[in-house]
C-alpha cells in the first residue's frame, strides 16, 4: 500500500447479504482531494458469507475492526485467493489520523 494511506490488516465482522462472518481484512486508504472524500480499497478472506451474498449480486457490506470501527463498501470481485477485493468510500473501517488545519 502507498506512503500517503493509512491501513488496517487483522480480523473483522463482515456483515453481506444480511448475515455476519469473522474474516481476516488488508485495507488502506487515503483522503482524495479532487473528490473531497475518502477513499478505501482491500482484500477481505475467503468466507461463505461472502460468497453467498456475491453470487446473489447483493454486494453492500458493511466491515467493523474489533477497535469499533465501521465502514459501508462493496464486494467488488473475487481474487486469486478465493476471497474479494473491496472498496468503499467514506469513513473506513479502521481509525485515521485526525487532522485539524492550522489557524492563522
Amino acid at each position: 500500500m502507498g506512503d500517503d494511506e493509512e491501513e488496517y490488516h487483522g480480523p473483522a465482522t463482515l456483515v453481506a447479504g444480511g448475515a455476519e462472518a469473522e474474516v481476516e481484512v488488508h485495507v488502506s486508504g487515503h483522503f482524495d482531494p479532487l473528490e473531497g472524500g475518502y477513499r478505501w480499497v482491500g482484500r477481505v478472506s475467503a468466507d461463505p458469507v461472502a460468497d453467498a451474498a456475491y453470487t446473489s449480486g447483493d454486494t453492500a457490506i458493511v466491515l467493523r475492526t474489533p477497535e469499533g470501527h465501521e465502514g459501508r463498501g462493496k464486494l467488488a470481485e473475487t481474487n486469486v485467493w478465493g476471497g474479494y477485493r473491496i472498496v468503499g468510500s467514506g469513513t473506513p473501517p479502521f481509525a485515521v489520523p485526525q487532522v485539524t488545519p492550522d489557524e492563522d
